[in-house]
């Protein structure tokens, strides 16, 4: 491996400005143009505000946390923090004050940069838990701020004001952040985690720093690539990969919103781009149900053009190629059908990455098939966060890909993997004993169930807490069996039941768009609650169940299920912010569902119309 040409994260920002002067190096979608920053003005912005937060008391060692939606602003801040010696408490902008309120109060942050007005309530009616905190910046307000108030390009105005006036602080600026310490804390992100109390991670420059040495060994990111970054910065993995972005000199565009991707696609025309699973599920479902309502001619052409694609990336897949006959027919096909698919991403992207969650494997078949690679990838917060990655010229679908240079890996007697290296981090934060659970021997423990093939490639069956052990003593996976219940894009998401239960039971969540779609009336105006309840929509789902058992022994197999009249949010709490279900929170809210299914006999009919 090549020497790093950074040691930390403090040093990221003198790298990109130094090796890369790019007129464009972060764009922002707004409405349908976008805001361009060059290397230089985003170099200088990261200064004059270190300085500005400096100037404000911030030193080494201080938390400066950031309640913010994801933008250029969030990775400006982040790294003026990091320039500062200071650490960043990253907190996602979905989350409701009192859990604002406790991450803040938790770490001790001293100062909280905010994205507007609706996060600066949040801060505001939590005030009396948080001692610790003396300033509250404002990135977007039109109205002045009043009493520890402030707005964020006044900081960095007064940080600007401070480099004109004070002789050679330039210089003590560089001085001072490259004199920071690999092991120095950088970041404490907290776990949105699935059930409890968030835990607060404690990561070091070098956590991340060598994590992104590791993904540039295996996925090849140049400064002629343009990528589009639409998940929340405050979880590790959209974070890390923005700097390596940065490390690599390639332009980023921030996307909007998350329900502005389509438009923010078309408008940036991205190489490359990192999602979650439920973002490509959405996205084929979107492409298959509009040909479902197509005349039968593009039906038929549409399939037979992904059928050509399917089978020429299945034959590379397995490092072959494809048939004399396929061959003559895939440039045709995607002339005609695969490059007009690819044309709804901008039509340039070389490959995605999906992370956070399993990616089905007919999700991931159909990409490849459009011609539009995605690899999987794996890892935690914890290990800052990967552990795994599927390299770019040998994926292997249905595994996270082979393990990183930096890291060893290996499964323990009960399945359970285990990880060690210089990316696993310091600990919880004021939490030794959560640490010292974590870390036995030197050796993170992951809570994920999985095994290593003898290629090296790593596959996650699942979450060692999530195994759900029937009445009858048989130990059932739900991930593997969720997969197969979302096949069908009319499923927008499947929760499995079981635990100390007499049989295994499923919670259907429809995609309600694609359900009116299917139904002879389309719906005819029927509330969810009443389309929950209808048999005709039961009767839609019944044999996408029955197709899954088949290929289920037969304690796995779902013997009754209900239909949910509402989808999973993040707002409602049943999702993570990054689109995982809180299966706690599920089974808490849609507990009287649940009852009903297991009162009856299976295969009962249960109908919800509302939520406990």
């Amino acid at each position: 491996m090549t020497e790093p040409l950074i040691r930390t994260l403090a040093e990221l920002p003198f790298h990109v400005s130094g090796r890369y002067p790019k007129p464009v190096l972060v764009r922002r979608c707004v409405g349908d143009g976008l805001v361009d920053r060059s290397s230089r003005e985003l170099f200088d912005e990261v200064r004059d505000l270190s300085l500005g937060l400096e100037g404000l008391g911030v030193g080494p060692g201080d938390r400066v946390a950031i309640l913010s939606n994801s933008r250029p602003e969030w990775t400006i801040t982040d790294l003026a923090i990091l320039t500062a010696g200071a650490v960043t408490v990253p907190v996602y902008a979905t989350l409701p004050a009192s859990q604002v309120g406790y991450i803040l109060a938790h770490a001790g942050a001293r100062v909280v940069v905010v994205s507007d007005e609706a996060q600066a309530a949040k801060v505001r009616a939590e005030r009396h838990r948080l001692p610790a905190l003396e300033i509250v910046v404002v990135l977007d307000r039109e109205a002045g701020v009043d009493g520890d108030e402030t707005l964020w390009a006044d900081v960095v105005e007064r940080g600007h004001q401070r480099l004109m006036n004070e002789n050679g602080l330039g210089r003590r600026y560089k001085e001072r952040a490259l004199a920071i310490e690999p092991d120095a804390l950088a970041t404490i992100i907290y776990t949105s985690g699935t059930t409890g109390q968030p835990k607060g991670v404690m990561l070091s420059h070098r956590n991340f720093v060598i994590n992104v040495l590791d993904i540039d060994a295996m996925v090849t990111i140049t400064d002629d690539d343009t990528a589009l970054s639409f998940l929340p910065l405050s979880h590790a993995f959209e974070r890390m990969i923005v700097y390596l972005y940065l490390y690599k000199g390639a332009t980023i565009a921030f996307g909007e919103a998350f329900a502005t991707l389509g438009r923010d696609m078309g408008l940036v025309r991205p190489t490359v781009m990192t999602g979650v699973p439920r973002v490509y599920e959405k996205l084929r479902a979107r492409i298959v149900d509009a040909v479902a309502t197509a005349p039968r001619v593009r039906q038929g052409l549409f399939a037979w053009a992904v059928g050509v694609g399917h089978a020429a990336a299945t034959a590379r897949l397995a490092g072959r190629e494809p048939g004399a006959l396929d061959r003559l027919q895939l440039p045709l096909a995607d002339r005609l059908v695969l490059s007009k698919i690819r044309a709804r991403t901008g039509g340039r992207l070389r490959f995605v990455v999906s992370g956070s969650a399993p990616l089905g494997r007919d999700v991931a078949e159909f990409l490849f098939a459009i011609g539009l690679p995605v690899l999987e990838g794996y890892g935690l917060t914890e290990t800052s966060p990967a552990l795994t990655a599927n390299p770019l010229e040998a994926p292997r679908l249905g595994s996270v890909g082979k393990v990183l240079p930096h890291v060893q890996l290996r499964i323990a007697d009960d399945g359970e993997i285990l990880a060690r290296g210089p990316n696993v981090m310091i600990g919880y934060y004021d939490d030794p004993e959560a640490t010292a659970a974590a870390i036995r021997d030197g050796w993170f423990h992951t809570g994920d169930i999985g095994q290593i093939d003898a290629d090296g490639y790593v596959s996650i069956t699942d979450r060692k807490k999530e195994l759900l052990v029937t009445a009858g003593g048989k130990n059932v996976a739900p991930q593997p069996i969720e997969a197969l219940l979302k096949r069908d894009p009319i499923v927008a998401e499947a929760v499995l039941l079981g635990d100390r239960r007499r049989f295994v039971a499923a919670l259907l969540v429809p995609d309600f768009a694609i359900l009116e779609q299917r139904l002879p009336d389309g719906g005819a105006g029927a509330s969810p609650e009443e389309l929950s309840a209808r048999a005709d929509v039961r009767a839609l789902f019944q044999p996408i169940v029955d197709r899954a058992n088949g290929e289920l022994a037969s304690f796995e197999r779902v013997k009754s299920f209900a239909i949910l009249p509402a989808e999973f949010t993040v707002e409602s709490g049943e999702l993570t912010p990054t689109l995982k279900v809180k299966r706690r929170v599920v089974q808490e809210r849609w507990s009287a569902v649940i009852e009903a299914i297991y009162a009856a006999a299976p295969p009962a009919a249960v109908t919800p119309s509302s939520a406990r």
